[in-house]
C-alpha cells in the first residue's frame, strides 16, 4: 500500500488528511508543527496530522491533552484504563495500538486489556478501575451516571479526580472522532481491533461502539 492507504482486515483506507508537507504550512500552522516536535509529543503524529488543518485548535486541544496526560493527578492506571475504553468503543486503531504499552506498563493487566478488545466487561480489575470502568460504561449508554455510580466515583476519586476521568473520556472522543473522520493510519505493524457485526456487514464504517452492550460482535 501507499503511504496514504492501509488496511484493517480486508476493508483499505485512504488517509483523507494525510501529513502536510513542511513547505506548506502557514506561519501559524509551522508555530504550531514546531511547539508539537520539541514537547512531550516528539512530533506531529496521529490526531495532530489532521488537526493541524486547524492550527489554533491543535494548539488549544493540545494543551488540554497535554495536562492530562502529563500533568493530570489521576493515577495511570485509571487514565489509561477510560483512554483504552474511548479507543475500543470507536474502534480507533491509532490511540489502541499508542495506548496498551501506556496501560500496561501502567500495571493494567493483559487479561483487562483483552476483554475491552472483546467487548466483554473485564473481570480482575481493582476496585479504582471497577469504578471508572462503570463511569465510562455508563455514560456511554446513557449520556450520564446514575446516583449510585456518582456517589462511588466521588468516594474513590473526589470531584476534581472525577472531573478528570470525564475529561480524559470526553478529550479522546474528540480525538478519536477527528481520526476516524480523517482515516488516520494507526502505527504500522500494530495489533488491529476487530470490527462489530455492524460494521462488517456494512463495510461503509469503519468504526462502531464497542462496549458489551451495543455492540453484537461477530466471531
Amino acid at each position: 500500500m501507499s503511504s496514504n492507504r492501509w488496511l484493517v482486515g480486508e476493508v483499505a483506507y485512504v488517509d483523507r488528511m494525510p501529513a502536510l508537507a513542511l513547505e506548506a504550512l502557514n506561519e501559524k500552522q509551522r508555530k504550531v508543527a514546531e511547539e508539537l516536535m520539541n514537547g512531550p509529543r516528539g512530533g506531529v503524529k496521529g490526531p495532530f496530522i489532521p488537526l493541524l488543518r486547524s492550527p489554533e485548535l491543535v494548539d488549544r486541544l493540545g494543551r488540554v491533552g497535554e495536562y492530562l496526560r502529563f500533568g493530570s493527578a489521576l493515577d495511570a492506571r485509571v487514565r489509561e484504563l477510560v483512554t483504552l475504553i474511548v479507543a475500543r468503543e470507536w474502534t480507533n486503531q491509532f490511540e489502541w495500538a499508542v495506548h496498551v504499552p501506556l496501560a500496561l506498563e501502567a500495571g493494567i493487566e493483559r487479561d483487562v486489556i483483552d476483554a475491552l478488545a472483546q467487548g466483554r466487561d473485564p473481570k480482575g480489575m481493582t476496585a479504582s478501575e471497577e469504578i471508572a470502568y462503570e463511569v465510562c460504561a455508563e455514560l456511554s449508554r446513557t449520556k450520564g451516571v446514575c446516583e449510585l455510580t456518582y456517589r462511588r466515583a466521588i468516594e474513590a476519586f473526589g470531584e476534581a479526580g472525577l472531573i478528570e476521568i470525564v475529561s480524559v473520556y470526553g478529550y479522546f472522543v474528540t480525538i478519536s472522532a477527528i481520526m476516524n473522520i480523517a482515516h488516520t493510519a494507526p502505527p504500522e505493524g500494530c495489533t488491529q481491533l476487530r470490527f462489530s457485526a455492524h460494521t462488517r456487514r456494512t463495510k461503509s464504517y469503519r468504526y462502531a461502539p464497542a462496549l458489551s452492550a451495543a455492540a453484537g460482535w461477530a466471531t
